[in-house]
Order: structure tokens, then sequence, then C-alpha cells
């Protein structure tokens, strides 16, 4: 009956305090972008939303404070709390609102309420030291997928109308009765893709039809190589020092960069007291390289300087990459965790304080919150190349679509010429000979009577 007589008294008590009326509150937290940052003479971010919305849930009021000593909250060596756990604890803070990680240790010091947001252990680093371009087929991607296709669709389109003008045109081939057209489809294709290449494949055309489509052509290959060339000098040189660092795996593998986190923070004590023998050889090598940052701004400074990894909440490594674009963050995130309020121990808040942060979670109060406060400022402005794509080059791609028809149309017009001047001579219709003309030289066969007198 005891247990049930303490619970009842409890909530005795718990009433008693909230028919009373609002009461104050004292709140704890500690300085650090989004969270909570100085804003004239009062505090605002991530958490003083948070805070404001669960008092108006609540009907409380608080009066908040910045912890004296700047720390989160671990013991010493004579086992007190420092940081916000330790106000709770001494009682100097009835509450701490801060980005608190939920951890063993300190759920037996205090009691922390249901996450209000959920993270991970990742690094930042120089987004030139995470390339990930180290790819069997990477010289493909320095054109995009459309890019390709469009190259090829007028690669064809140019062989064909090359292999058509070359039958038209009276000026390629004058007499299909009796000579070899030397430009067969298959010797189009091989010219078209000699002049891609800038090696050249002869015979080259006689007619002005077929030198305007090789001329357009000849240019089109010219700016389309010119470009491939600059995306490749830029890729090479983006790439001449560039590791591929994606995972904890791949960090704790290479010494090429220092890494590190904040000292003796929950970070620092994952990879202490992990069993995983490559988080492990982690801490080893940060314990012995003394590769600590007392900070996370000192972190993400040393981060941009380059040659440095540094280790955090994926949360917080979000925000400095959207304020910093020249980092970058791992897509990989391990030790999974939350930040939750701190209570002294048997608090009758704490389930309240839990209630009012689901509730805000199931509203979408918090991920209001966090895109209010995690939004980007940042204009990226990459030195890599991008894959090329069809609409940065439309112009010459339109310029190629022109000379092709240009091409035909010259070659019909050289046809319709030698036509008239047959249908003059022998009384005929300038149809009907340009007609038999196209049939004698796409189907073969023997060349009509008129055609054989006209020529005699």
């Amino acid at each position: 009956m005891a247990p049930l007589g303490l619970i009842l008294v409890s909530s005795a008590l718990l009433a008693g305090v909230w028919a009373a009326g609002p009461r104050t509150l004292r709140v704890t937290t500690i300085k650090e972008e989004p969270y909570a940052m100085s804003k004239g003479s009062e505090l605002e971010g991530f958490c003083i939303d948070l805070l404001s919305a669960v008092s108006k849930k609540l009907d409380f009021k608080y009066d908040i404070h910045v912890v004296k000593d700047g720390r989160y909250g671990k013991t010493d060596d004579s086992g007190n709390w420092n940081g916000m756990i330790g106000e709770v604890v001494r009682g100097e803070a009835d509450i701490a609102v801060a980005p608190l990680t939920l951890t063993a240790k300190r759920e037996t010091a205090v009691d922390m309420s249901k996450p209000f947001m959920q993270t991970g252990l990742s690094f930042i680093l120089l987004k030139d030291l995470a390339s990930d371009d180290s790819q069997f087929l990477s010289l493909l991607n320095l054109f995009s997928t459309e890019m390709w296709m469009g190259i090829l669709v007028a690669y064809l389109l140019t062989s064909i109308c090359i292999f058509f003008v070359s039958r038209i045109s009276p000026s390629e081939w004058e007499q299909p009765e009796e000579e070899n057209n030397c430009f067969t489809l298959a010797h189009s294709l091989w010219y078209t893709m000699g002049a891609l290449t800038l090696q050249g494949a002869g015979p080259h055309p006689k007619a002005l039809s077929g030198r305007v489509i090789t001329a357009i052509w000849w240019l089109f290959s010219l700016v389309l190589l010119a470009c491939y060339f600059a995306n490749l000098s830029l890729w090479l040189h983006s790439d001449n020092q560039q590791l591929s660092i994606k995972s904890f795996e791949d960090l704790a593998n290479q010494n090429l960069i220092e890494y590190g986190t904040i000292k003796d923070s929950s970070s620092f004590a994952f990879f202490k007291n992990s069993n995983n023998p490559t988080y492990h050889r982690i801490y080893e090598h940060i314990q012995n390289a003394q590769s600590y940052s007392l900070t996370a701004e000192e972190g993400f400074r040393k981060a941009q300087k380059g040659n440095y990894a540094f280790i955090g909440e994926s949360v917080s490594l979000d925000l400095a990459v959207a304020r910093y674009c020249n980092l970058t963050r791992s897509p990989e995130i391990i030790g999974m965790r939350g930040y939750s309020i701190a209570a002294p121990l048997g608090s009758p808040l704490l389930k309240n304080l839990s209630v009012a942060i689901l509730q805000l979670s199931e509203s979408g109060e918090l991920d209001y919150f966090r895109s209010k406060w995690w939004a980007s400022s940042c204009v990226a402005k990459s030195d890599k190349s991008a894959p090329l794509k069809p609409s940065s080059l439309k112009g010459i791609f339109l310029l190629l679509a022109l000379g092709l028809g240009l091409g035909l149309f010259l070659a019909l017009m050289e046809l319709a010429a030698k036509s008239r001047k047959i249908a003059n001579t022998q009384q005929k219709s300038c149809c009907s000979v340009m007609s038999a003309e196209l049939s004698q030289r796409f189907r073969g066969g023997e060349v009509p009577e008129s055609s054989e007198k006209s020529k005699a």
C-alpha cells in the first residue's frame, strides 16, 4: 500500500500546485545556434519557441537563464554533476530546455521527457574531401543522359541526311544508272563519326547541299567537343586531391585527414563505450591525437579549414551545412538518440511535459519550428562541373537542325533544276521527270526512255 499512498500524495500535491494558478518555473538553457541565441536582452531559437509553446499548453510562466558554466552536464571526478544537469539536480532550476541528449547516465540523475527531436551521430567535412566521383564510368557523367541521347539522335539524323542528299543531288550523283554512289548508309555513318572525332573520313561531298550539312556538322562537333573537354578539365582538377569518405569506416581507415568531436560530450562517450571495433578505433585515435574541439563552433571552423572531419549530432551538423556551403554531412547516421527536457527526479511536471511534446509533434508545430530555424541561407557555388544538359546547348542543336533542313532543301532544288531542264527538252511534265529521277536514285532500275534520249 505504500507505493499507492505515495502516488496519491504526489497526485494531490500536483493538483494543488496547478489549482493554485500558474506558477513560475526556473528554466536553464545553453546558448547554441539555433536552439537559444541572444537577441538584445532576450533569447530566441528553437528551444525558446518550444518552451513558449509548452508553457501555453500547460499554463505556466517561466524565468529563463543561461547555464553559468556553459556546459550540458557531466559528472566530475567526485561524481558531482555540472552544467544544466547539475543545476537541475541541485534545485537551481526546475527544468532544463536545451538540446540535451537522452542518455542512461543522465536518466539516473534526472527525469527526462519524451524526445522533442530525434538525432544521431554523423560528421561533416569539406565537400572536396567527400567526393564520390571515383567511378569507372565517371567520364560519361560529364554529360547528362539526356545530352548523350541528344547527341545520338543528332548523329543518326545527320548521317541519314548526308545519305539522302548524296542520292538526291545531281551534283553528287550525276549518272545513277552508270555510277555507284560512294555515300552508302554505312559510309555516311562512318563519315559522320569521323567528323565527330575530328579525324575525317573521305571522300567528301561535292555538292553544295552536302557541303552545307557537313560544315554545320563540323561546327556542331567542335562546340560539343569543346564543352566536353572543358568539363573534363574541371573534373580532373577537382578530382586531383580528393578522397572518398562517406562513412565512419572510411574515416577510421584513412590517415590523411584528422577527425574529432567535443571533449567529454555524449558523442565522445558513445565511441568510448562502444563495443564496435570501428567506433572504438575512432575513440582511440581521438584520444591519442587529442583532436578534440571545445565547442561545436570550433569544430565547424576546423572543418572549413580542411583536413578535419568534425563528429557531432546530425541536426547540429545539418545547420552547419545550411550555413556553410563548402561543408557536407556524411549520409551515415549512427547511434540514434533524442533531445529531451530534463526535470528533477520524481518531478510531477514530467508527465505533462511529455504529453505536451507529443501534442506539438502530432500537430506539426515541431516540424514548423525545425523548418523555421534550420532554413538554409546558403547559395552553393560548386567548383565541380555539373553534367551538361541539352538545354545548355540548345542553340547549337537548333543550328544543326536548320543546317540539315537547308541541305535537304538545296538537294531537292538541284534535282528540281535538272528535272526542269530535261522536262523542257523532252516536253514532259517536270513532276513526272523528277519522280522518275527519285525512283531511279532510291530504287534503282532502268532509267526512263525520255531520260535516255536526253542524254543521247
